[in-house]
């Protein structure tokens, strides 16, 4: 357990956003609007329960700035979401779609409930009333939202036909990350994960690490990390441990990673699993390895543990895992961090492909898909790091520098109404 008590999400993605804005010399009063969210709505709503009983639960929609195009960002249902933390989210959505340079600005979403608790029909009654009480922001040229923790393509088709029920007519372009069959855009499961081994694949070539039998431990094994996994050890990578939110496994020797899948898909965990050893959630992180990927939540790799990390590169497939005093201990220790603004950006990027595949009614192949991400991935990744070699700083501040220059840009040229 941390000894020192642990700063919230926002106290973090606001300390990140000083630290550039500093280094920037942005304009007081720019930095004064970037610093706050321009628009936070609170819900409370009833859900008729199962069993014939109301309950009342908790929503949030928060967006951060509209300087370049509509709000992008996910919804999560989590029994630990706050307005803090969703308040940090769209904070790094803003910077993450300005570093990957999509016309978007920051925006998310959550409910404060454990959804494993609630039955499909009580989830779908959820998330029909939330998306009801949160339309009156949310739209495919304002507000875009997304499947974040725990949410999914299925949440997503509710919401979309909640909104389009409301306006009397189908809207695919109101939300991404739909089933196909309403207009979801093929590539789009794998995107996060694809993204962030693109990166570690521009990060690998950079410190001459080579993939092939690089050993790679991922703490989360859900959607990203599960994806991220199979995807590196098919470029010839070793994942010798991972964890979900039950715990860990190890194996020096690599883990058969489809065999642990189907354990999973079996126990709901990838505990137990034979032919390996238990590791905590916590104790995984400090496995020696060549790439660590942290994929679970925030606030993972922190200033008690940071020193005791053995590994050539960090690449964030989660949100915010890592504060910024682990930043500089990392940095200091010679671990490149591909920061989550860019590493787990491939998901918003498809998300964007899929907007634009609704709005002109017109839809890509997969192979198209994967390669404009890997294009803006690939780009994003060089101008990242040429930014941190410029600044002499970790990618973080690199990507920071890029993206907050890019809002600051547009908000400056557009001005301030009326």
């Amino acid at each position: 357990m941390s000894s020192a008590p642990q700063k919230s999400a926002w106290a973090v993605a606001q300390q990140q956003f000083d630290l550039a804005a500093s280094r920037l010399g942005l304009d007081a009063g720019i930095a004064a609007v970037l610093r706050e969210p321009r628009r936070q709505l609170t819900v409370h709503f009833p859900v008729r329960m199962d069993d014939g009983s109301t309950r009342v639960f908790e929503g949030h929609r928060v967006q951060h700035n509209l300087g370049r195009g509509p709000a992008k960002g996910g919804i999560r249902f989590h029994q630990d979401v706050n307005i803090e933390e969703v308040k940090a989210l769209s904070m790094w959505m803003s910077w993450k779609c300005a570093v990957m340079d999509l016309p978007y600005g920051g925006g998310k979403g959550g409910v404060t409930v454990d959804p494993k608790k609630l039955s499909l029909g009580e989830l779908e009654r959820l998330t029909r009333r939330f998306t009801t009480e949160i339309a009156v922001i949310i739209g495919p040229e304002s507000d875009i939202p997304a499947p974040d923790v725990n949410t999914n393509s299925q949440t997503m088709a509710w919401m979309m036909d909640t909104y389009s029920m409301h306006v009397g007519y189908t809207v695919p372009g109101v939300v991404t990350g739909k089933p196909i069959a309403l207009g979801g855009s093929l590539g789009r499961n794998e995107a996060t994960a694809r993204g962030a081994v693109f990166c570690i694949r521009e990060a690998a070539a950079k410190i001459n690490l080579n993939l092939k039998g690089a050993t790679v431990v991922v703490q989360g094994y859900g959607n990203a990390g599960s994806i991220a996994a199979r995807l590196i050890s098919e470029m010839g990578a070793k994942v010798i441990a991972v964890s979900d939110s039950s715990g860990g496994i190890q194996n020096p020797a690599g883990l058969d990673l489809a065999a642990v899948d189907a354990h999973k898909k079996k126990t709901g965990s990838v505990v137990a699993f034979a032919g390996s050893t238990p590791v905590s959630n916590q104790a995984i992180l400090e496995i020696p390895c060549d790439v660590l990927i942290p994929a679970a939540l925030e606030n993972q790799i922190t200033a008690d543990n940071a020193g005791k990390i053995k590994t050539k590169i960090v690449a964030e497939a989660a949100n915010g895992p890592t504060t910024p005093e682990a930043d500089e201990i990392l940095f200091k220790s010679g671990a490149m961090v591909i920061p989550d603004i860019l590493c787990n950006a491939g998901g918003v990027t498809v998300s964007y492909f899929e907007w634009v595949q609704d709005l002109n009614r017109d839809f890509w192949e997969e192979d198209e898909v994967n390669a404009r991400l890997e294009k803006k991935m690939v780009r994003a990744f060089h101008e990242v790091y040429e930014m941190a070699q410029k600044e002499k700083s970790h990618l973080r501040l690199g990507a920071y520098l890029l993206s907050v220059q890019r809002v600051a840009d547009a908000m400056k040229v557009r001005g301030i109404y009326p």
